[in-house]
């Protein structure tokens, strides 16, 4: 590994991404498809949720949902596309830094996304990523605690382990968008504990403590810095780390480097090196973006420093 190597493409470490946006490209939908329903449900989700990224999907989408309402696949793909495209108008700014305006256009198109998905969900109520993309309109629509366990339940019942979908719930039930820590940790923990051993599910622990540091420190810096150091937060990090991603059942399934990134990231801001180390040792060159835009905007500079930290500190666990 180059030090100075950050790979952030997801399809570097899957090339059936890359396989699935070159039929995106080309319009073919059934070359798409076949590399969509090869793949788990929740690998699913996630390539479908990646195919979007670059805003390019949303004409072929339409058409494709427009020509076959029944496709739960095409009906999945096009409110995805919305969903970004209204984030990325609304931003990842804190709501009182936000605009009328572009709230105004953040719900509207969330709103065309959710009904989409209500359509969806009524003819194939047993697939995972329209759940998945229903309680991220909830949260932006802001439709409360209650609608989004409801349809974390549905989400559940269509596949209980479902982590792509576990971890829009688990943004949904952050303070700041009206849930709380303890439910938030407690729940984090129950989820871990209900896959099985080598699940990637710890990562749930990890990323509800980085949500929670990341809070403090926006009302409070110096609590901030020592949460994540905290022994007892330390220490579910680790047991989370031990049956995840340092299980020897862990397996490199899409967004396995999403899941390595957050333990990288939680160990590094707590100054556990070593275990930091681990992390940067396991993923080499590949890298997500998130969460480290939480940090800051330039993503490869902050992964290089904190690698280079981690790596110089002594012997990889």
């Amino acid at each position: 590994m180059n030090p100075g190597d950050v790979v952030l493409d997801p399809a570097a470490a899957h090339p059936e991404l890359a396989t699935l946006q070159v039929a995106l490209a080309n319009r073919d939908w059934a070359s798409c498809r076949a590399v969509l329903d090869a793949a788990t449900p929740d690998a699913r989700s996630l390539l479908l949720r990646w195919a979007t990224d670059d805003g390019t999907a949303g004409d072929f989408a339409h058409a494709l949902w427009g020509s076959d309402v029944t496709d739960s696949t095409a009906a999945a793909l096009l409110a995805l596309h919305l969903i970004r495209a209204g984030w990325q108008i609304r931003s990842g700014a804190w709501a009182t830094d936000v605009g009328r305006e572009q709230f105004d256009r953040f719900h509207e198109h969330l709103r065309r996304a959710e009904g989409i998905l209500i359509d969806a969900t009524a003819r194939q109520p047993r697939d995972p990523a329209l759940w998945t993309a229903r309680l991220t309109t909830a949260r932006g629509l802001q439709l409360g605690q209650a609608e989004t366990r409801r349809r974390y339940d549905r989400l559940v019942a269509a596949d209980p382990q479902h982590l792509t979908g576990q971890r829009q719930y688990l943004q949904g039930v952050c303070p700041k968008w009206g849930g709380n820590w303890d439910h938030l940790h407690k729940w984090a923990w129950e989820a871990m504990l209900a896959a099985p051993p080598g699940a990637p599910q710890g990562v749930l622990v990890a990323e509800a403590h980085l949500e929670h540091m990341l809070d403090l420190d926006n009302n409070n810096p110096t609590a901030a810095r020592a949460y994540l150091s905290d022994i007892s937060i330390r220490d579910a990090v680790h047991q989370a780390a031990h049956r995840s991603v340092w299980h020897p059942s862990f397996r490199r399934d899409p967004g396995w480097v999403d899941t390595a990134s957050t333990f990288a990231m939680v160990f590094a801001l707590g100054r556990d090196h070593t275990s930091a180390a681990s992390m940067f040792a396991m993923l080499g060159d590949l890298a997500s973006e998130r969460p480290w835009n939480r940090l800051e905007d330039d993503v490869v500079t902050t992964i290089h420093r904190y690698r280079r930290a981690a790596l110089a500190s002594g012997a990889v666990r």
